[in-house]
C-alpha cells in the first residue's frame, strides 16, 4: 500500500533551491556565473541582488518567448544608479541549448542547472555531460533534480511531477550518473538537497536532490587555455546590460561629487541652524563635532581643522570638514586623494584654501 502524506515546504521548494545557490555564491564568491534553463529568470533576479563578487551573470534557455518577456526584470533599478555598486556587473541572456557547444560559455566559475536535467531526453543527458563538464569545464557545477523516491509522499501525484519531465531519478540513479561524470571529466561531487520529509519518512531523502561538483584543478584552466577562438557562436544574444558601478570612472566621479556636495550642503544647513539658535553669536563658525585635526597632504602631516565659516555673505565648507563622512572616506582612500579628485572635476570649484561653497554649485 502506498502512503500519501502532505509535505508542506516553507519557504516554497523553489525558493529553497534558489537560496542554496545564493548561499554557495556567498561562500565561494564566483566572478562568472551561468544559469542553464533560466526560464523566468527567477534565480538570476535573486543573484543580481546577492551578487557577492559576481561580475558576469548569464542566463541560457531554449524558450525565446519567455526570455523576451522576462528580460526586462533584469534591468537596473533606480537605486542601482543612485547607489552604484563597488564592482562591475554585466547580465546577459541567450537563446540556446545546454547540449550545444557555445564558445561564450567557457571560462565560468560556476554553472547552475536547477531542475533542468529531467527535461532532457535520456539520450541527450550524455551530450549535456560532455558540454558542461568536458567542453565548458567550469570550476563548479550545481545540479538539482527531483528525487523520485520522494514522489509517493506528494499528495495526489500520479506519474512525474511535471508534464515535461522525461525522467525522474532515484538517489541511486542520480549518484551513479554523477560519479561517472566525475570519473570521466575530473570532478568530485557532494550530495545534498532541500525539502525534507517529516518523521519516519526521512529515509526517502530530500524532495529535491542536489549534486555540487567541483573540478579537480591541475594548475591550469583547461577551458580558458584551449578555447578555439575561430569557433562559431551558436547561441543568440537576446539581452545584455551593464550595471552602473564605481568601476566606471565617470560614475565614480559623479558619485563622489554628489556625496561631497550633499555633505557640504548638510554642514551649511547645520551652520545656519546654529546661527538661528544664537543670534548673539558673532563668530559665524559652525564646528564639526567629529574631529579637531585631519591627516592631509602628501606627507601625511596633521593640519589644524578649520571650521565652516562665512565670508562676503557666502558660507564655505573646508574639505577637512567633509572628509569625516563615512561615504566619502569609502570612496577616497585619503583626504589628499579627495582633494585631487575634486580638482579634476569641473562641477566643483574649490577656493584657494581648499573650501567648497555649496551654494555656488
Amino acid at each position: 500500500m502506498t502512503h500519501i502524506i502532505t509535505t508542506p515546504f516553507s519557504p516554497p521548494l523553489y525558493i529553497q533551491r534558489y537560496q542554496f545557490v545564493i548561499d554557495y555564491v556567498r561562500t565561494y564568491r564566483p566572478r562568472k556565473v551561468i544559469d542553464f534553463g533560466c526560464a523566468e529568470c527567477g534565480l538570476l533576479k535573486k543573484l543580481k541582488f546577492h551578487r557577492n563578487g559576481i561580475q558576469t551573470l548569464v542566463g541560457v534557455d531554449i524558450d525565446r518567448a519567455v526570455l523576451l518577456k522576462r528580460m526586462c526584470t533584469l534591468a537596473p533599478l533606480m537605486s542601482d544608479y543612485l547607489q552604484p555598486s563597488d564592482g562591475p556587473l554585466t547580465v546577459e541572456l541567450y537563446e540556446g541549448s545546454v547540449t550545444e557547444r557555445e564558445p561564450c560559455t567557457r571560462g565560468f566559475d560556476l554553472v547552475t542547472c536547477v531542475e533542468l536535467i529531467e527535461h532532457l531526453e535520456l539520450g541527450d543527458v550524455e551530450s549535456f555531460s560532455e558540454v558542461v563538464f568536458g567542453y565548458m569545464a567550469p570550476g563548479a557545477v550545481i545540479v538539482s533534480t527531483p528525487n523520485a523516491e520522494f514522489n509517493p509522499l506528494l499528495p495526489g501525484l500520479r506519474g512525474f511531477r511535471n508534464h515535461d519531465h522525461k525522467f525522474e531519478w532515484s538517489r541511486a540513479e542520480f549518484q551513479a550518473w554523477a560519479h561517472r561524470v566525475c570519473e570521466e571529466y575530473g570532478y568530485s561531487v557532494q550530495f545534498t538537497g532541500v525539502g525534507e520529509a517529516l518523521g519516519h519518512w526521512r529515509d526517502v531523502g530530500f524532495c529535491t536532490q542536489i549534486g555540487v561538483f567541483k573540478r579537480n584543478f591541475d594548475g591550469l584552466n583547461w577551458s580558458m587555455t584551449n578555447t578555439e577562438r575561430s569557433e562559431p557562436s551558436v547561441y543568440r544574444l537576446l539581452y545584455k546590460v551593464a550595471y552602473p558601478s564605481l568601476y566606471d570612472n565617470n560614475i565614480y566621479q559623479k558619485t563622489l561629487v554628489n556625496e561631497v556636495l550633499y555633505e557640504a550642503e548638510h554642514l551649511r544647513q547645520e551652520w545656519l541652524k546654529s546661527e538661528n539658535k544664537d543670534s548673539n553669536n558673532n563668530s559665524h563658525r559652525y564646528y564639526h563635532p567629529s574631529m579637531e585635526t585631519v591627516q592631509y597632504g602628501a606627507e601625511g602631516g596633521a593640519v589644524v581643522w578649520q571650521p565652516v565659516y562665512q565670508k562676503s555673505g557666502a558660507i564655505f565648507v573646508p574639505l577637512p570638514c567633509i572628509w569625516p563622512s563615512p561615504r566619502v572616506r569609502a570612496l577616497c582612500g585619503t583626504a589628499q586623494q579627495l582633494r585631487e579628485e575634486l580638482l579634476e572635476d569641473t562641477q566643483v570649484r574649490l577656493s584657494a584654501d581648499g573650501t567648497v561653497n555649496p551654494a555656488s554649485q
